[in-house]
């Protein structure tokens, strides 16, 4: 029992360590004041810049949970596939602000966030297989990447000209 308990403790602490560190990583990256980011047109259904940082906390608030769920009911035999893809889905989600922000690329910042769609349908494929409530803690993050995807893309649309 004490050592489950541990498990679960230890699952649940390092996941959520973890996608904190990806989301400082990623706000790190992020420069929406800039005079390029300012200077790019956008469409007229963006949000303001406050929401961002008002989805994005209970977003990796989920995917912590979902992640320290998973992590600690997975088997031993898949955990390092599920790890692997955990890891890469949150590398692809600090990524795309280094892509869209730093590199100064709409374009770069596309092709980064459709690999993090796939890697979203990858992640919730995993994580259905051990757990259905850890796999729909996801979905709100996979439908806001979706989202921005969508508005990676008009932005992209918009000054690919420039």
């Amino acid at each position: 029992m004490s050592t489950e308990l541990d498990l679960k403790r230890r699952s649940f602490v390092l996941s959520a360590a973890v996608v904190a560190a990806a989301a400082v990583a990623g706000s790190v990256g992020v420069d929406p004041k800039s005079r390029w980011y300012r200077s790019l047109r956008k469409p007229d259904w963006q949000p303001p810049a406050q929401a961002f940082g008002l989805v994005w906390t209970p977003l990796y608030a989920a995917i912590a949970w979902s992640g320290g769920r998973t992590l600690s009911r997975i088997s031993p035999a898949e955990r390092s596939g599920y790890v692997g893809t955990f890891a890469v889905n949150l590398v692809l989600n600090a990524g795309w602000n280094w892509l869209f922000f730093r590199a100064r690329s709409p374009l770069a910042g596309l092709v980064g966030i459709a690999a993090l769609n796939v890697s979203n349908a990858q992640l919730i494929k995993k994580t259905t297989a051990t757990d259905r409530a850890a796999a729909a803690a996801l979905l709100p993050y996979a439908a806001w990447c979706g989202f921005a995807t969508a508005l990676n893309a008009s932005i992209w649309r918009l000054n690919r000209h420039e």
